[in-house]
């Protein structure tokens, strides 16, 4: 992310404003751009992290492991970031090529389409509980193993049992413990890990910038 003065003014009026918190610098990092991105504060007490949820998610990144989204709203939210320093590929759901399927949506379809070529990828879902409930369907079935899942989407239905049943397959997730959240969340949590895994991966020489 390219910072402007009113970008360091506003995450220091998060800073001041956010309190106490237990989180780990890393953790923090992810936090505070989320409530940038939403101006939401709620957000400091309902993003989960799985244990070395960060560090998967880093090393992959700079592994270059290929991305998949389920909504082109994720795909541009990340593109810059994405373009200007791994450079790893991306590829959204809805422009997947999938025969027409009726028990399942769009999204979905072409999350397991994508997961089977991409078994071992990051995974960002911010709109789709369709999307979601595929991934950890296939997780639950060891047809795929992801370096990290970010789920954010929003969700009436079975989200939470959704999301349960992620953190319980033991694959490296970041999440919202909540009703709440979009594509913008995702997107936050993505471009915030990219900037952590550029300081830590980036500076060998060997990734553009």
């Amino acid at each position: 992310m390219e910072w402007h003065v009113t970008d360091a003014e506003s995450l220091a009026i998060i800073d001041r404003e956010i309190g106490g918190h237990v989180f780990s610098p890393a953790e923090y990092e992810i936090v505070r751009r989320v409530i940038y991105a939403t101006a939401d504060f709620e957000y400091k007490s309902l993003i989960r992290f799985s244990d070395h949820a960060l560090q998967a998610g880093a090393a992959a990144l700079a592994a270059r492991t290929t991305i998949v989204v389920d909504v082109p709203m994720v795909q541009v939210g990340i593109a810059d970031d994405i373009q200007n320093t791994f450079a790893n590929p991306v590829y959204c759901s809805m422009e997947a090529l999938t025969r027409p399927q009726k028990e399942k949506t769009r999204a979905a379809w072409g999350i397991e389409t994508l997961a089977k070529r991409y078994p071992e990828g990051i995974f960002l879902i911010g709109q789709a509980q369709t999307a979601l409930i595929a991934l950890v369907d296939l997780i639950e079935a060891e047809e795929i193993r992801p370096a990290l899942i970010i789920a954010t989407p929003a969700g009436f239905v079975d989200m939470d049992v959704a999301k349960g049943r992620l953190q319980d397959s033991l694959v490296p997730h970041i999440t919202i413990n909540s009703r709440k959240g979009n594509a913008a969340v995702a997107a936050a949590i993505a471009n915030g890990l990219v900037d952590l895994a550029w300081q830590a991966y980036g500076q060998d020489g060997n990734h553009k910038r």
